[in-house]
C-alpha cells in the first residue's frame, strides 16, 4: 500500500477530516477547513513529500498544501480553482467530485477562505492572509 492509499484508508475508516502521511509518519486531524494544514505550517512541521487525503479542498487549502510541499492529494470534493492551482504546481490530485466553488458552512455563499485567496497567486501572501482571517474568525466565536 502506498502513502496515498494509506492516507485514504485512514480518512475513510477514522472520523478524520484530513490525513497526511509518509511511511510510518501519519498526521491526522478532525479540524475543519484549512486549520489542519495551517497548524502544521505554523508549527514548522515538515510534510514535504507527504501524501494527503482530505474531505474538501478549496484554493486556500490547495495553496497551503503546495506551500508545505506535499506531493499528492486525494479529496472527496475539490473546487476548480484548487484543482487548477495544484496542477500548475505539479501536485497530483485525485477526487470524487469537482465543483465550481466551495460553499460556506451555512450554505448561503462562498467559503470565506476560497473568497479570500481567489485573486492571490503567491503562497506566502495567501498564508498570511489565511492566518489573519482564521484568527479573526476564531475571535468572533469567543
Amino acid at each position: 500500500m502506498n502513502d496515498l492509499e494509506k492516507a485514504k484508508e485512514i480518512l475513510e475508516k477514522g472520523n478524520y477530516t484530513c490525513v497526511i502521511c509518509r511511511g510510518d509518519t501519519v498526521y491526522t486531524s478532525v479540524q475543519r477547513g484549512v486549520a489542519p494544514i495551517l497548524d502544521l505550517i505554523e508549527n514548522k512541521t515538515n510534510v514535504c513529500g507527504f501524501s494527503v487525503a482530505d474531505k474538501v479542498i478549496g484554493k486556500a487549502a490547495a495553496m497551503l498544501f503546495s506551500l508545505a510541499g506535499v506531493k499528492e492529494i486525494f479529496t472527496d470534493v475539490i473546487s476548480i480553482p484548487a484543482k487548477d492551482y495544484l496542477k500548475k504546481q505539479g501536485i497530483t490530485v485525485s477526487y470524487n467530485k469537482l465543483t465550481e466553488k466551495i460553499i460556506n458552512r451555512t450554505g448561503d455563499g462562498l467559503c470565506p477562505m476560497e473568497s479570500l485567496v481567489m485573486n492571490i497567486n503567491d503562497e506566502i501572501e495567501a498564508f498570511h492572509a489565511i492566518s489573519e482571517k482564521l484568527r479573526a474568525l476564531r475571535k468572533e466565536k469567543e
